[in-house]
Parts: structure tokens; C-alpha cells; sequence
């Protein structure tokens, strides 16, 4: 898997990509239209961070690159690559409980609170990518 050179694509899929943590200094990209809504995403080497019609959607410290990002109406699905470790918040819905998987692995289920923020790690410094899979239980 490449970084996305482009900060934030739209794929043939419906899914997007988005991220390059292989940027030295923070770059952004604003207004970026996809699926009817508006997408603005800002990435670096130290975070990456989505937004969707201005409300949180994911963040990674340190910064990742993520390909098929793919919201559904029960979770998330992504591609995950970093150079190290990353912890990773996604913006889901508001006191639910998911279970995560980690490259098809379940890593136990996680109950988000009013904000409707989990948090998860993943550990890429040995791998490089990850696919990251989150779903209502």
C-alpha cells in the first residue's frame, strides 16, 4: 500500500482513502466532496484527522495513510499503514457497543460514550498495514 499523495480520494468502490504519514510538515485539504457530503482531512507524520460535514470521523496518533475507508450502518471498515503503533479514534454512534477486529482477529467489544468516540490501537511498526473492521454488536 502507497500513501494517499493526494490527501483524501475517492475510490471506484464508494470507499474513500485518505492520510500520508509520511508528511513532514501538516498539510490539509478542505471542501472535498464525496457521496454528497463535504470531507476535510489534515495529515502529517504526528496525526491524521477526518472530518465529515464538520463532525469528527477518525483520528491517528501518530499520523497513518488509509485506504477504503468505508462507513456502514452498523461500523467502519478500513486499511490502515503507519511507520509505528498508532492509537486510532473513529466517530460512531453515541453509548453503543462494537466489537473490533484487527486483520479478521476480534480483539473484544468497546462501548462508546455520548460523544460516540472509541479509541483502538494497532500495531503497524512490524507490519506496516492493518485491516481494521469495527461493527455493532
Amino acid at each position: 500500500m502507497a500513501v494517499v499523495k493526494e490527501l483524501l480520494r475517492s475510490e471506484a468502490d464508494g470507499t474513500i482513502s485518505f492520510g500520508n504519514h509520511m508528511l513532514e510538515k501538516k498539510a490539509k485539504l478542505e471542501d472535498f466532496e464525496h457521496a454528497g457530503d463535504l470531507l476535510k482531512v489534515k495529515t502529517c507524520r504526528e496525526i491524521t484527522k477526518l472530518e465529515k460535514n464538520g463532525m469528527f470521523l477518525y483520528e491517528s496518533v501518530p499520523g497513518t495513510s488509509v485506504v477504503n475507508f468505508a462507513e456502514k450502518e452498523n461500523g467502519v471498515e478500513f486499511v490502515v499503514e503507519g511507520s509505528e503503533d498508532a492509537q486510532i479514534t473513529v466517530g460512531l454512534m453515541d453509548d453503543t457497543e462494537y466489537e473490533v477486529f484487527i486483520d479478521g482477529k476480534s480483539v473484544g467489544t468497546m462501548k462508546t460514550g455520548l460523544g460516540g468516540k472509541l479509541s483502538l490501537s494497532v500495531e503497524l511498526e512490524a507490519v506496516g498495514e492493518v485491516t481494521v473492521k469495527v461493527e455493532q454488536v
